[in-house]
């Protein structure tokens, strides 16, 4: 009976992928036939959705059939080369197709036992990234949810290193009591960098603002005075202007002092994939740490 079970759960599920990846065939093919936005009608559609939580399970052919038929004209066409809202990239074709043989193996990578595979490719994208982009070969890269949480990483980094060499272990004896830490940043940071900070244990009266110039640059000249218990936060591409702070005329003396220095490289870190960019960013992997994001120059 068990046996028989589980034929009739691999069946169901094999028949639903191939419905599944039907209908997303569909979607692909018809993209350019409508509008890059929702129609309101198609929005008005989602309506579909607001019932009362449902007393039991329904059936899955019914409910892909019921995204497909009221969600799916709701989108916004992001695949079709005409979006240019916002900052959103287009999926590309393999790691389109990828995502979906991905999500067929529904693995968990918390331990690499869990998953042999996963772990393994998710360990040489890192490795990757940091080969395209020039950064040292020690640096280590993990995958985040967000650029906020990716500079949120490297800050914390920053902050308990910076309060080990002081003597002071977090992990041990935690925030409370602990040497002051100091932030230097540009005064046209992104806001989310100040998320961030407030997310380590900084507030607004921690930070200073660098003076910047008319392309949001921090101007080097007038960069205030840091020592061995300050994380400065330079940027790779200001999110309005593309210009990047310059790094190698700030980071040397940032270390001299022994301070600590994060590039929040969200909007212009991938320049340092092209020859023809690169000079926009020279200098930045000096740097201590990175976050940069796949959304926004890609």
């Amino acid at each position: 009976m068990a046996d028989l079970d589980r034929t009739q759960l691999n069946a169901t599920r094999t028949h639903l992928i191939a419905d599944a990846a039907a209908r997303a065939t569909a979607y692909m093919q018809h993209g350019n036939d409508r509008s890059i936005g929702a129609t309101v009608d198609a929005v008005s559609g989602l309506a579909r959705f607001n019932t009362e939580l449902p007393e039991g399970p329904s059936d899955p052919a019914a409910v892909l059939a019921t995204l497909d038929s009221f969600a799916s004209p709701a989108t916004t066409i992001q695949s079709q080369g005409r979006f240019f809202g916002f900052v959103n990239g287009g999926v590309e074709p393999a790691a389109q197709a990828a995502a979906i043989l991905t999500g067929a193996w529904d693995q968990n990578t918390a331990l690499p036992v869990m998953s042999p595979a996963a772990t393994h490719l998710d360990a040489q994208a890192a490795r990757w990234v940091v080969e395209l982009l020039g950064l040292p070969t020690e640096s280590v890269a993990t995958f985040c949810g967000g650029a906020t949480v990716a500079n949120f990483t490297c800050i914390v980094a920053a902050r308990d290193t910076l309060l080990e060499r002081a003597g002071w272990n977090v992990s041990q004896r935690g925030l409370q009591g602990a040497p002051p830490i100091k932030i230097v940043t540009g005064a046209e940071t992104h806001i989310s960098v100040i998320k961030s900070f407030r997310l380590a244990g900084f507030g607004t009266d921690a930070v200073t603002f660098a003076p910047t110039d008319e392309y949001g640059r921090i101007v080097a000249a007038e960069f205030p005075d840091v020592d061995e218990l300050t994380i400065v936060m330079l940027q790779a591409g200001n999110v309005n202007t593309g210009y990047s702070d310059p790094f190698a005329a700030i980071i040397p003396k940032i270390h001299d002092q022994g301070g600590w220095v994060h590039v929040d490289g969200a909007f212009g870190l991938w320049a340092a994939v092209s020859p023809t960019r690169r000079a926009s960013v020279a200098g930045v992997e000096l740097a201590d740490s990175w976050a940069t994001d796949a959304h926004k120059w890609l």
